[in-house]
Parts: C-alpha cells; sequence; structure tokens
C-alpha cells in the first residue's frame, strides 16, 4: 500500500483519484467548511484543520511516497490580483515547502510530490514564479516536470491545469514515462517558455514525462444533468430574458442556432464584464452549446457561478448548475456527500482538483516510478 500526505486537501479530491491502492497518512486545510466536508467523507483521523505555516515536520507521521499540494491559486491566475508566489494565498506555496525540506532533512521526504495550480502559474511575474518553484524542487534533490493537462479529456468541463511532478533524485525513472521533448498533448506554448526560465544549473533536473492520452471522453455535459435538480430552482421568463438581453449578437446568434436545430440544446452561461465599443465595461452573459461546461470557479477566484441554459425549438429555459452536477464535472460520484448550503458545495467542487485527472496520473506516471523505484531495491538486496 502507497502513503501519501495530502495538503491544501479541500474534500479529499485528490485522496479519491489516487484510489484505494493508497493511504493517506495525513491531510491538512485551513478552510473550516472544506474540512467538514473532508470529515463527512474520510472520518477525522488523518485530518488536521488549520494554517499549513502552523505544521510541524513532527506532525507528519512515517514517510510518505508522495506528497499532494493543490495550492491556492487566487494570486496565480490571470482573473486574480497578480501577487503570484508573494500573495497571500499562493505564497502558502512556501510553508508547505519548508516542511518538505524539514522532512529531507530528517530523512524522510516524500519520495514523490504533486503540485497542483491553475496554468497562470507559468506566466506568473514574467515566468520566475515558476522558475522559483524549479529551483525549490531541485534544491531538495528532486528532478521535475511538468504537464498542461485539460480535464475536457476526462469529464464535460474545460479545466486546463497545470500539474508539477517531481520525484527523489535517486528513483529509478522507467523508459516508458520520459520523454526527450514535450509532448504537444499536454504540453503548451506557455510551458515550454516557463522551462527556459528555469536556471541553466538544474535544467539536468527536468524531466518532460510522458503521459498517455485516456480513452476517448463518452460522457457529455447533458449526461451529467439531473432531471430534478437539486438545491436550485429554474428561472422564471423575466430572468431568462435578462440572461439573452445580456447577449453580445455572436452569442444571440448561438441560441438561435440551437432553436433552428429543433435539438434538445444544453448550454452554459457565465456572465462576465466586457468592455463596449467605447471602451466601458459592461456585464455579458456569454454561451456555449458544445457539449462541455465552462471551467468551474468560485467567487474568490474572481469569477461567478455558472448557469444552465437549455433549448429545444422555441422553449429556452435557465437555471443554475446545482452543486450535484458541479460535483459531477470533478469526477466526484454521487455517493460523495456535499455541503447542503449551495454556495459552500459549488465553492467546494469549483476549488478542487478532478479526480479521474489524479487518477489517470497516479496511474500513468507515480505508480510505475514507484514500482520501478521499489523492485530495484528489492533486487539490490
Amino acid at each position: 500500500m502507497r502513503q501519501f500526505y495530502e495538503f491544501f486537501a479541500g474534500g479529499g479530491m485528490a485522496r479519491l483519484g489516487l484510489g484505494t491502492g493508497w493511504s493517506c497518512l495525513f491531510a491538512n486545510d485551513f478552510d473550516e467548511k472544506k474540512c467538514a466536508a473532508y470529515v463527512t467523507n474520510w472520518g477525522d483521523s488523518e485530518l488536521r484543520q488549520g494554517d499549513v505555516a502552523d505544521l510541524k515536520t513532527g506532525d507528519l507521521p512515517g514517510r510518505a511516497d508522495l506528497a499532494w499540494a493543490s495550492f491556492p491559486c487566487q494570486d496565480l491566475s490571470l482573473a486574480g490580483p497578480g501577487g503570484g508566489l508573494d500573495g497571500k494565498r499562493s505564497g502558502t506555496f512556501w510553508p508547505f515547502w519548508r516542511l518538505i525540506e524539514g522532512l529531507r532533512d530528517e530523512g524522510r521526504a516524500p519520495r514523490a510530490v504533486v503540485l497542483e495550480n491553475v496554468a497562470g502559474a507559468l506566466t506568473s511575474h514574467e515566468g520566475r514564479d515558476f522558475a522559483a518553484i524549479g529551483a525549490a524542487l531541485a534544491g531538495a534533490r528532486y528532478r521535475f516536470g511538468a504537464l498542461v493537462v485539460d480535464a475536457a479529456r476526462f469529464v464535460p468541463q474545460s479545466r486546463p491545469r497545470l500539474f508539477v511532478i517531481a520525484v527523489d533524485q535517486e528513483l529509478v525513472i522507467p523508459d516508458s514515462v520520459e520523454r526527450s521533448g514535450p509532448d504537444p498533448v499536454w504540453s503548451t506554448r506557455g510551458l515550454e517558455r516557463a522551462t527556459a526560465c528555469v536556471d541553466a544549473a538544474i535544467q539536468p533536473a527536468w524531466i518532460w514525462w510522458r503521459l498517455p492520452e485516456p480513452p476517448p471522453r463518452q460522457v457529455g455535459l447533458a449526461d451529467l444533468l439531473e432531471p430534478e435538480p437539486t438545491g436550485v430552482r429554474w428561472h422564471s421568463p423575466a430572468e431568462t430574458q435578462r440572461l439573452l438581453d445580456l447577449m453580445t449578437p455572436v452569442n444571440r446568434a448561438k441560441v438561435k442556432q440551437a432553436q433552428a436545430s429543433a435539438q434538445l440544446a444544453v448550454g452554459t452561461i457565465y456572465r462576465r464584464t466586457r468592455p463596449d465599443p467605447d471602451g466601458i465595461g459592461r456585464q455579458r452573459a456569454e454561451v456555449r452549446f458544445d457539449g462541455i461546461s465552462g471551467c468551474l470557479r468560485t467567487g474568490s477566484g474572481g469569477s461567478s457561478r455558472q448557469f444552465l441554459m437549455i433549448v429545444h425549438g422555441t422553449s429556452i429555459r435557465s437555471r443554475l448548475l446545482s452543486t450535484r452536477e458541479a460535483a459531477r464535472l470533478m469526477g466526484l460520484p454521487d455517493d460523495y456527500a456535499l455541503p447542503a448550503n449551495y454556495r459552500e458545495g459549488y465553492h467546494l467542487a469549483g476549488d478542487g482538483v478532478v479526480v479521474p485527472v489524479v487518477r489517470h496520473i497516479a496511474a500513468q506516471i507515480l505508480e510505475p516510478v514507484l514500482t520501478a523505484s521499489k523492485r530495484t531495491t528489492q533486487q539490490a538486496a
């Protein structure tokens, strides 16, 4: 049984993604409501609620195979204040990392570390924040690489995220999980530019990970909707018209095209402030009917809640996305207990990591590396 620590744990979505072959030694989150959801679903034996800066290495039992850290994204997001790793929220990476360094000093550093965040971490402060993360990893004797994974390959949600995957430099890395250069499926120009910012002295620590593509996704947005949504109501005709009135001609044309198809069409809407031709910011409703939702976000991340628009001929209905639908878009099963409060449930989902993405990375990279290293150690003994 492989063992892990889960930092910035939220509702335990990384734990769910790692699966039954992994055992949680320790989990931590600052948010009281997220911790309540974690306890409801996982119990409280491994969870420590509180500021990561208040933790000591003595709080962390044993030696974990993995430390997973989906640290706060607000200061690295394009929609955030731009503080980067010096910001109040995203800057919590540093006290987390001091724990890892402390464990290294004690001879029990995690064998692997995964950092998950928004893709904006690549460009924050012109790449210097990403370079700082790389320097921290290499300084603690890890080899590392990064992937940009869009959850739309796994669930019907557009959600590109950066995954920095680091392994102890003593571990064996099988040829099956390493490439000679970037994989166009999981790389972006932003990632390739960010790697150029990494100090030349630590470039030898860089790995281009090989991650197979998952099977084609079989589920669309319409498949995840509740027939009778819980916790939300259908809008009145006037409220639906208000959303239509907020649309530009381009977005209204999408609705008309959906009507003309005579087929049931499910779209998602975000309200955003966009400049008009005079440069004045105005609220706009932007809709998409491509079978996937927009990226789930939270109010603290600088965005609004997501709406559904259901079009069937002349019928147009709208409502908020329910919390259970949001959970399904994160890959959470229906037996995962959600907070009863709408805002808390939506925030929990929107602030999490997509479960099948975690499982794919674990199955295709983490587990092969740990298995190969264990086999080599046993043969040497």
